[in-house]
């Protein structure tokens, strides 16, 4: 997201976990050309390119985390991907049903994405990838990516101007991923217009158990700088975000968080989720997006 930064304290080397720090993510602001929709739509978009490129690319890890074999990914597969990008923009999204626009905006979110950094590869971070308008301006998500319906969209656009506002659901900060090892899971299959709560449900519990997303140590409590940037839609507070830790919450981490009322610290890892990393550093925050 543009133009905030997060400080990061260094010492001996190290990045240490911050304090709170005051920044501006996003809010989410309807575009209301987006909100036409037809509840009897049987209209079904064809997702199966992106499934054979997850399936060919996407490597689970060990450490419970998902990357992407960049480097191995061929001129083929890379004008298979670009072609499923404009088979997108060509869809009449008004003629669809809120389940189908909510697969096609999350797969669209999510391959525009990894179109990007392929097209920048190799990066340390999609934060290098500084397409975005304007001086200060981190990343690419202010780029104009595609033209939807005649509109040119960057993936702030998608994110903030579609998805959180007119979803207005915590769950999808857990659909669309940013490449980076602090985010949540990029899914090994494409979301669908059936069966997306259930995708959702499995996400977020799996984020909030990993300890990217939150964890109790000492009786503090460390969580995702994603609860910081969009406290607003997990409840618009720090009691807010810890009764959404708390709903999720598998055992041990649903006793550690019985007493919490606070949270101490938060965190991220930008290093982009490449299969040839060597794993999460779960860095204090960095730059915000």
């Amino acid at each position: 997201m543009t133009g905030s930064t997060r400080r990061s304290i260094l010492l001996g080397g190290a990045l240490l976990l911050a304090p709170r720090v005051a920044l501006a993510a996003p809010h989410a602001e309807v575009w209301t050309r987006w909100l036409r929709y037809d509840p009897d739509s049987k209209e079904r978009i064809d997702h199966s390119a992106w499934a054979a490129f997850l399936r060919k690319y996407l490597k689970p890890g060990s450490d419970g985390i998902n990357r992407i074999a960049y480097r191995e990914v061929g001129n083929q597969d890379r004008a298979a991907l670009a072609a499923y990008v404009d088979a997108l923009s060509e869809t009449s999204i008004g003629r669809l049903s809120r389940a189908a626009q909510f697969a096609f905006w999350v797969n669209l979110y999510n391959a525009l994405t990894m179109r990007t950094v392929l097209e920048h590869y190799p990066a340390k971070s999609i934060r290098d990838i500084a397409i975005s308008p304007g001086l200060f301006a981190i990343g690419p998500w202010g780029a104009r990516l595609v033209t939807v319906e005649g509109e040119a969209l960057s993936l702030d656009d998608i994110e903030h101007r579609i998805l959180r506002p007119i979803w207005r659901d915590p769950r999808v900060h857990y659909a669309v991923n940013c490449a980076a090892l602090g985010c949540p899971n990029l899914q090994a299959a494409p979301f669908l217009e059936t069966g997306a709560e259930q995708v959702l449900e499995r996400a977020a519990a799996d984020y909030v158990n990993h300890p990217r997303g939150a964890t109790v140590v000492a009786g503090e409590l460390t969580v995702s700088s994603i609860y910081d940037w969009y406290q607003e839609d997990f409840g618009g507070s720090e009691h807010g975000v810890i009764a959404h830790l708390k709903r999720y919450a598998r055992p041990p981490l649903g006793a550690k968080l019985a007493n919490i009322t606070r949270i101490t610290a938060r965190r991220y890892d930008w290093a982009l989720n490449d299969a040839e990393s060597n794993g999460p550093s779960l860095s204090d925050g960095g730059i915000s997006r």
